[in-house]
């Protein structure tokens, strides 16, 4: 999806792998889209992310998984990536407490709120996965 041979691919690459925030935008049932920020991991060509146990976004993903994601833009905008797909509850992934490479990338975060891992985990319990069916990147 994404070509790691290229100089765009793989600043792309780079980007989905450090970035901390992103911007996923989901449809609500009446129609309209909502975009909010995420937490993510970039795992095996996926996006994973944990959901909040009262966010609306559940409801907006039951009803249609499709989905748009995005990383903010260089201020100017430019160094774009933008990836649509769709957006499903994966049973098989860890809880958020339980996964090394999530918890280091979050950690300084979760300690400025006075989150614990177990406390995130249990606030957002819901473990979604992103395959990208399309990818922009520039």
């Amino acid at each position: 999806m994404i070509d790691a041979g290229t100089k765009a691919g793989a600043h792309a690459l780079e980007r989905l792998q450090g970035e901390r925030i992103a911007w996923l935008t989901t449809v609500t049932p009446a129609g309209q889209p909502q975009t909010l920020p995420i937490w993510f991991i970039w795992e095996d060509g996926t996006i994973l992310f944990y959901g909040k146990k009262v966010a609306v976004r559940n409801a907006n993903l039951r009803q249609n998984p499709r989905v748009a994601f995005h990383l903010s833009d260089d201020g100017a905008g430019g160094d774009i990536v933008e990836i649509e797909g769709q957006a499903v509850l994966d049973a098989a992934a860890p809880s958020s407490k339980d996964h090394p490479a999530y918890l280091d990338k979050y950690a300084e975060l979760l300690a400025s709120y006075g989150w614990t891992p177990e406390y995130f985990a249990q606030e957002y319990p819901h473990a979604y996965r992103i395959t990208p069916a399309v990818a922009r990147y520039h």
